[in-house]
């Protein structure tokens, strides 16, 4: 994986070093990587260790099972499904996934959605996935490929919502800031395979779920809306959400409503049966790609440090952290002394306040090089791991102390949510296109010693 626009963005040591760690990161968490490195066959047996607790492993006996399917979703998963395939040597038979490009994982069909916002391609594609695995035979083995951007790409609205209705509360919650588990609290109770359904949906077959996570803490229940994880949220949970953000949405109200008077069933909890035959494997997540990144820095002669793998909350104020970290780091030599390589991961949002167009990344390394200004040898990445940062085609930021010119037009670009266009005009804008993975938001923040 290489940045698109390397050559361009490559004019320091300091912001030469940032874009190889983040291309580390991210090669690090690609499908095929992560496969050849968590998952084997032999002599008919499937193991999978996992990304969380490297002296777990699980077997498999495939010639137990009468056959084997593979379903998935997520911006990763048409990659997945095609690594799985790949590693498993002939033994799936069938299956669907849905993406949000086009993918060749036969004999799985891949099917494509929209993502962040869904629309009939996206319900059409989960009822596909839905019907799937509720025909499997309880002596099927159903692999669920499950990767960042599940919640969006796997909709299939409870009845008798319309999809359109998930896609107002979606955009609605987005845009005031929401946090992927309280969106996703939402999104459960207004779905007919989130919050633990398909797997109630594929009793009694096998379930092994196989997820690459991009969610702070990695819980299962959250990752993807959790479709074959026990679900701790309830109707009543979704409400208050609603509640919190002042978000209307008449229609998924009233149905929520429904289900906090017990007019609608409750998603399966830990307790319930569908959860028997299923089990969850981790096979990478940020601590993978942040490892992938310190190697990196290692390697240079950099000193790494991982400032926490759960950085949340408004991107502007994450990013002026970060900033004040580094200007610690060159004036003390605390919490590490220069040269350096401070990393971070997490899932940052925005609070969108103008009519602009950006992103959580790219507005963290716009409120970064705001605070860096006038600072030598010091750059500051931050990404969005898919390649997207919010709605934008950029994967995210790449500053440094000169990109800040004008203080008080970086004010107005902040103030007006417009990151993006800020930093395209200064080269601050860091593309790599669809990278085919999804774990979670990586910066890195380099800190050269002063000459």
């Amino acid at each position: 994986m290489t940045v698109e626009n390397r050559d361009e963005l490559a004019t320091t040591p300091a912001r030469e070093t940032a874009l190889s760690c983040v291309e580390a990161g991210i090669e690090a968490a690609l499908p095929e990587r992560v496969v050849a490195d968590t998952v084997a066959v032999a002599d008919g047996v499937m193991s999978v260790s996992s990304a969380s607790d490297e002296d777990a492993e699980a077997s498999y006996d495939l010639d137990s099972f009468s056959t084997v399917l593979l379903v998935g979703a997520g911006k990763g998963a048409g990659r997945l499904a095609a690594a799985l395939v790949d590693a498993l040597d002939g033994r799936v038979d069938s299956g669907v996934v849905v993406t949000d490009e086009p993918a060749d994982a036969a004999p799985v069909d891949v099917l494509v959605g929209d993502h962040p916002v869904p629309t009939e391609r996206n319900v059409d594609a989960a009822r596909r996935i839905h019907d799937c695995v509720a025909d499997a035979p309880a002596d099927a083995l159903v692999l669920v490929a499950l990767t960042g951007g599940a919640s969006a790409l796997l909709t299939l609205p409870a009845a008798p919502l319309p999809v359109d209705e998930i896609a107002d509360v979606t955009r609605d919650l987005l845009t005031a800031g929401a946090s992927i588990a309280e969106l996703n609290a939402v999104r459960k109770h207004c779905s007919a395979v989130k919050g633990g359904r398909l797997a109630r949906a594929a009793t009694p077959a096998r379930l092994v779920t196989l997820a690459i996570s991009d969610v702070v803490g990695d819980d299962p229940s959250v990752i993807g809306s959790g479709p074959t994880a026990p679900d701790g949220t309830t109707y009543a949970d979704a409400v208050a959400v609603l509640d919190r953000y002042d978000v209307a949405a008449p229609g998924v109200r009233e149905h929520l409503q429904r289900g906090v008077e017990g007019a609608e069933p409750e998603t399966p909890d830990a307790d319930d049966p569908s959860f028997d035959r299923a089990e969850y494997h981790l096979l990478a997540n940020t601590e993978t790609t942040l490892s992938a990144a310190a190697t990196v820095a290692r390697e240079r002669g950099d000193e790494p440090l991982v400032l926490s793998t759960s950085v949340e909350g408004e991107a502007r104020e994450a990013g002026r952290f970060h900033a004040a970290v580094a200007r610690e780091v060159r004036a003390s030599g605390r919490p590490v002394e220069p040269p350096a390589v401070l990393l971070s991961a997490g899932e940052c949002t925005v609070t969108v306040q103008g009519a602009g167009t950006g992103g959580p990344n790219l507005e963290f390394g716009l409120a970064a090089a705001l605070d860096l200004r006038g600072s030598d040898d010091v750059a500051v990445a931050a990404v969005d791991t898919d390649g997207r940062d919010g709605s934008t085609d950029a994967a995210g930021a790449l500053v440094d102390g000169r990109t800040v010119d004008d203080e008080d037009a970086t004010r107005d670009a902040l103030a007006g949510s417009d990151s993006l266009g800020y930093l395209d005009a200064r080269n601050g804008v860091l593309r790599t296109g669809s990278t085919g993975t999804n774990v979670n938001d990586l910066r890195v923040v380099v800190v050269e010693p002063g000459r």
